[in-house]
């Protein structure tokens, strides 16, 4: 929520007739609704002058200010949280001017009203004063560090605001919750407001929850670290924090084990905002400090812009894990075919230059096609990825393993069988050589081609999805192919290539064809959540150490 530390401004515009009121939203709401009581409140400053200011404090949850008059009298006014300024007060101000004691059941009943407001998600706001003897006024000197005193007041009156929820706040909420993101709320209202907020918000789902799902800031603080760590995964709404709630509540998180990110806006959440994994600012209400402390400065200051930065994060991490699988996928086939053919045989099918196209150029245009995949709405149906999870998971690895063992088989048997199943048996040794190992590199570079296509949906069976939005990758596939064509029929010499027949190259198109309908049959099969690593570690047996001789072996 937001912090509101400004003093109010009245500008008075040249027509005279109209008041335009600036400074913070509570401030101009409580201001605003003042002129509608035809308050005339430049009178009432040209009556008085300001002699010291005590800043709203987010820890006291309240902002002072000392006048005094032209009679010299000295009035010290108080506003800041209804309950906190009700429990200093000692009297309360009637609506005739006459002044009473604050007895408990009045105390109650003002407590009461207050209540009542904040299940209306309304924000309560208290108003008080008190009389202060011109001779304890300090020095103009000594006044830089005088602390306002807030005992003995007299209560004049309380009120309520509405601060409605931005359209599109639910809706992003309950996409943050459907996509594994769990919203916490931490505000400096007091419990009531802050769980009709949240149920508003959809943060909080059941009306009577209790502690610790929603908590005030003073226990969650008075808790040791242990403590701490053991309710904040079960924290959804933190009432009558203080920054240093928040970060108490960060620091919590990431040691369970969480990826955290923190939006704030005031220099106080400046430490939050650096502690977390990513911190978020807001651009326009957004202190410089706060700004400076975050990584991600969000320019309209609206939440539903968080679920955009879910959603491209995402949408970056899942292209780099695609463009990964490609090129492991790549790299793989040429490996096992060129050190296979070379034990063998002791010549290799793809040639110095030949590999070069293909990691160099290929590989490149390959990486600039799947880093341009604009996110997508399955991208927020995933559950986050944890700080530990591995880069390359098991569902890339099984479509690695299933491409590259097919391009292998395939390749391998052209180059040991190629002459006889292409029918080139007829030509001498060196030509059919020559066209074999053309034939072999067109068909790895087309199945890398084909390939491509699979690598931009390594999870969904529809391959083709979207795939006509995404211009740029259509023109680096067409670029690769008409490369290839130039490769094979024109550039012999440079490659140590010769031309193929249309008969080859639709052996060569069919060949890597069938890497798409292989990879929608892969992707029925099922991976286990374990990560390989931690699979192997668990399978590879432990040594034993001295003394275990007689124990059980391991099951």
């Amino acid at each position: 929520m937001k912090r509101h530390r400004c003093r109010f401004f009245l500008f008075i515009l040249l027509d005279g007739s109209t008041v335009e009121v600036t400074g913070s939203p509570t401030e101009k709401a409580i201001l605003s609704w003042g002129l509608e009581l035809h308050m005339k409140f430049a009178v009432e400053r040209s009556k008085s002058a300001i002699i010291h200011v005590s800043p709203f404090n987010s820890e006291k949850k309240r902002g002072g200010v000392a006048v005094i008059g032209r009679d010299s009298d000295v009035h010290v006014h108080w506003k800041g949280a209804a309950e906190i300024v009700l429990a200093l007060c000692t009297n309360w101000l009637d609506v005739d001017g006459s002044t009473h004691e604050m007895t408990p059941d009045k105390a109650n009943h003002f407590r009461k009203y207050i209540e009542d407001m904040a299940e209306q998600s309304l924000r309560c706001v208290a108003f008080a004063y008190r009389n202060l003897d011109p001779k304890d006024i300090p020095s103009e000197e000594q006044r830089i560090n005088w602390e306002l005193p807030d005992n003995d007041l007299t209560l004049i009156g309380i009120v309520g605001m509405k601060d409605p929820c931005r359209p599109g706040v639910r809706d992003a909420v309950e996409l943050c919750t459907n996509s594994g993101v769990k919203v916490r709320m931490v505000t400096g209202d007091n419990l009531q407001t802050a769980r009709a907020i949240a149920l508003e918000c959809g943060i909080l789902t059941d009306p009577q929850a209790s502690a610790p799902v929603i908590i005030e800031g003073k226990v969650f603080r008075a808790y040791n670290d242990a403590e701490r760590e053991a309710v904040a995964d079960k924290i959804s709404v933190m009432g009558r924090s203080s920054p240093n709630d928040k970060l108490l509540l960060v620091k919590a998180l990431k040691k369970n084990g969480h990826v955290v990110a923190v939006t704030g806006d005031g220099t106080n959440d400046a430490p939050a905002l650096h502690e977390a994994d990513i911190g978020l600012s807001m651009g326009i209400q957004g202190t410089e400090v706060a700004k400076e402390s975050s990584d991600i400065i969000i320019l309209d200051d609206n939440f539903a812009s968080v679920v955009k930065v879910v959603r491209w994060g995402r949408s970056v991490y899942a292209n780099i894990q695609k463009f990964i699988q490609f090129q492991l996928t790549v790299n793989v086939a040429a490996l096992i075919i060129n050190v296979v053919a070379a034990i063998s045989s002791g010549n290799v099918p793809l040639n110095a230059v030949q590999l070069l196209w293909v990691n160099l150029i290929m590989d490149t245009l390959g990486a600039l096609a799947l880093a341009t995949e604009p996110p997508t709405d399955q991208l927020m149906k995933r559950t986050p990825v944890g700080r530990r999870e591995p880069l390359v998971t098991n569902i890339m690895w099984r479509n690695l393993f299933i491409q590259a063992v097919y391009q292998v088989a395939v390749l391998l048997t052209l180059n040991f069988r190629g002459r006889d199943l292409l029918h080139l048996t007829q030509d001498t040794l060196e030509h059919s050589s020559k066209v074999k190992n053309s034939f072999i590199f067109n068909t790895f570079v087309l199945c890398q081609v084909f390939n491509e296509f699979n690598a931009r949906k390594p999870e969904e069976l529809n391959i083709f999805e979207g795939v006509s939005r995404n211009h740029l990758f259509l023109a680096v596939v067409s670029v690769t192919v008409v490369l290839q064509v130039i490769i094979i029929e024109f550039l012999g010499k440079f490659t140590s290539t010769v031309r193929l027949s249309w008969q080859l190259w639709l052996v060569s198109l069919a060949i890597a064809f069938i890497s798409w309908p292989l990879a929608l049959v892969g992707k029925f099969i099922p991976v286990p959540q374990t990560p390989l690593k931690n699979l192997i570690l668990k399978c590879w047996p432990k040594k034993k150490k001295q003394g275990d001789e007689g124990a059980a072996p391991p099951v």
